[in-house]
């Protein structure tokens, strides 16, 4: 076929080129000892590509035009014979699956944010229509059809998966608002997988018709879990903020006591979104200095408006000599971690802006040396919070025990700068401090735990961390933490026991257990502990020497190679350092603000907006995670060729 609409053209003994007859474009063919094939000659043929061959396969008339009419063709002198088709009168023609293509086109709009009626765009027809002539309009209720499918089939694998995990099931709570004053709680999941690897997805987007109800937050994680199979399971909940009241936050923890009893009587709640803290402090140092922020932000703005201007500057900066390590740039205000770059890049080339005014007499925004002495005293602080921060930014969610270290020290850099005799210092992080210390009384518990769970650190760095902060009270709060940890570690032990059995006597209702018949509880769990003749799993890890410090280290890969050695522990590990400390995606870390759902997403029906959001999330583990797959691949668009 290829040789009916193209000609071998010779352009030296190592290059040989074909060219179409009817549109004249040359493509390879023969470069030297490499042979390009046809398959490219083919497609541009049978795909429509040839505005020539279009009009001819959309008459379904065969192009009149032929290379030589010998059956061979020469190349270097030689004769070839012509690679014959099958069906020498036939034209190729394809065809898409009309499915595959509205699936296709579905998939799209998930992963991209497109509007449900883009199939309707006539644009975007045209664009489809110059690749498939044969191309059609694909209206809004086939894309919705498509979507729901999508979404339910993606939902399937998912709570399978989520079903058989070993660990237990923590949720984080994220408010997002809109223009229209509807509110949303985005439900997120975070779960260690049978390859104990941590796994965060999101699981529901729920419309909270009044968020100011006492009770709404919790219908909706009672919702969830019941949609996903998970009551029993239930280990942990983080707020975004502390948006829920006294009243709102007893009835989640009446909730979790139901879910689960077992662990700390379902106590454990992180009040606030970490992320969402680290933005609260940056914002307040920012907004401390705010004057000098714009005279900087202006400043950068005069520079980078204009090539004169940026010219006029780098000229100034080499005759100054002044050297820099970033690229001067403007802020994005939504975003304050491009705040602090703009400031950091900017400090460093302050000698010129100094001098900026003296060259160029349209410069009017100079900060002066206080001014810029007082951005360098910020940007110390913005520093320590925006590292914190980007931890959370990895597609893989940070295991709890890694917070512990940047918490502390922020907390202990913090409290040293409030006491300094730097009267801008110590005006600026004396707020800063009350914040963080609010967050640090709320979760520090949870976080030594964890990162009592680390063979590295174990109780060492509790004590080395608390000696620092809490002077005198170390002991006191060191022995909280150390029974905090013992009492959680022998709800799991409880959980371990095998359960009691019954018999009736007569009318009376007795307990027999194959290890003690006394009734009391204490003494039960007291003498099933000293029948192992050995201390317990905890002491035994707590008194081992640490682990050797090595980068990249797995601490949830550790656990399962020592699940034999701590069958008990291990699994207490598996779920204490699966809590999650930030309600955030990790492209939404440095937002200056919560999310707001914009006018058309608010247009959608809670239902349609929910498996966009949910998809969207499930859809990029799609090709990564094998595990999550299941038996029926995901239908792509087929292109057949009829001879």
């Amino acid at each position: 076929m290829v040789w009916d609409h193209f000609t071998i053209e010779t352009v030296n003994p190592d290059c040989i080129r074909a060219c179409c007859n009817q549109c004249k474009k040359s493509f390879a063919y023969i470069s030297g000892s490499k042979l390009a094939g046809t398959s490219h000659l083919k497609r541009h043929i049978t795909l429509g590509i040839c505005p020539v061959g279009r009009h001819n396969q959309e008459n379904d008339q065969p192009s009149q035009e032929t290379p030589a009419s010998t059956s061979n063709i020469s190349v270097n002198g030689t004769n070839r014979p012509r690679k014959r088709f099958r069906a020498a009168n036939a034209v190729a023609s394809i065809y898409l699956a009309g499915d595959d293509c509205s699936h296709e086109l579905a998939k799209m709009i998930i992963q991209h944010d497109y509007p449900l009626h883009m199939g309707e765009h006539t644009g975007f027809i045209n664009f489809a229509q110059t690749i498939y002539p044969q191309f059609s309009m694909t209206s809004v209720g086939t894309v919705q059809e498509q979507i729901k499918n999508i979404y339910y089939r993606e939902k399937q694998k998912l709570k399978d998966f989520v079903t058989g995990i070993p660990g237990r099931l923590n949720l984080t709570m994220d408010l997002w608002t809109s223009n229209q004053s509807v509110t949303y709680v985005l439900l997120t999941g975070h779960f260690t997988d049978h390859n104990w690897k941590l796994q965060r997805r999101i699981f529901n987007l729920v419309e909270v018709p009044f968020p100011d109800s006492e009770a709404a937050y919790g219908r909706a994680i009672a919702s969830c879990l019941t949609d996903w199979n998970s009551k029993g399971k239930l280990f942990s909940v983080t707020f975004d903020r502390f948006h829920a009241n006294d009243n709102a936050r007893g009835i989640i923890r009446g909730l979790l006591s139901i879910e689960n009893s077992l662990i700390l009587n379902g106590q454990l709640i992180i009040n606030s979104c970490y992320a969402r803290v680290l933005s609260t402090l940056a914002q307040d140092a920012l907004g401390y200095v705010k004057e000098t922020i714009d005279k900087v932000r202006h400043s950068v703005k005069y520079v980078k408006a204009s090539d004169v201007h940026e010219e006029k500057f780098t000229k100034l900066k080499e005759k100054l000599q002044v050297p820099s390590t970033k690229k001067l740039m403007i802020d994005d205000i939504t975003k304050w971690n491009s705040t602090y770059d703009m400031l950091v890049a900017a400090s460093e080339l302050k000698e010129v802006f100094s001098c900026l005014d003296t060259s160029d007499p349209d410069y009017k925004s100079t900060p002066s040396m206080e001014e810029w002495d007082q951005v360098e005293s910020l940007c110390i602080y913005l520093k320590l919070f925006c590292e914190a921060a980007q931890i959370l930014t990895s597609p893989v969610y940070p295991t709890t025990n890694i917070l512990f270290h940047d918490v502390w020290k922020i907390l202990y850099e913090l409290m040293q700068a409030s006491v300094s005799q730097d009267f801008f210092i110590g005006n600026l992080t004396k707020p800063l401090l009350e914040k963080f210390t609010k967050y640090w009384e709320d979760c520090n518990l949870v976080l030594a735990v964890a990162v009592v769970m680390d063979p590295r650190f174990k109780m060492k760095l509790v004590d080395f961390s608390f000696s620092r902060i809490y002077g005198e009270d170390t002991e006191t709060l060191i022995k909280i933490v150390d029974e905090g940890l013992h009492e959680l570690y022998l709800d799991y032990v409880v959980q371990s026991l095998p359960p009691p059995t019954f018999f009736e006597e007569g009318s009376d209702t007795m307990v027999k257990t194959e290890v003690a018949q006394d009734d009391n509880f204490d003494v039960y769990v007291s003498d099933i502990m000293g029948a192992q003749h050995m201390k317990s799993e905890l002491d035994q890890y707590l008194e081992e020497p640490l682990m050797r410090r090595v980068q990249d280290f797995d601490v949830l890969g550790w656990w399962k190679s020592n699940g034999s050695k701590y069958p008990t522990l291990s699994k207490m590990a598996c779920d204490v350092l699966s809590i999650p400390l930030s309600t955030l995606a990790p492209e939404n870390v440095f937002d200056t603000k919560g999310r707001k759902i914009d006018g058309y997403q608010s247009s959608l029906r809670p239902a349609t907006l929910q498996a966009l959001v949910c998809s969207k999330d499930w859809l990029q583990y799609e090709s990564s995670e094998t595990e999550l797959r299941s038996e029926a691949e995901i239908p792509t668009a087929i292109v057949k060729t009829e001879l």
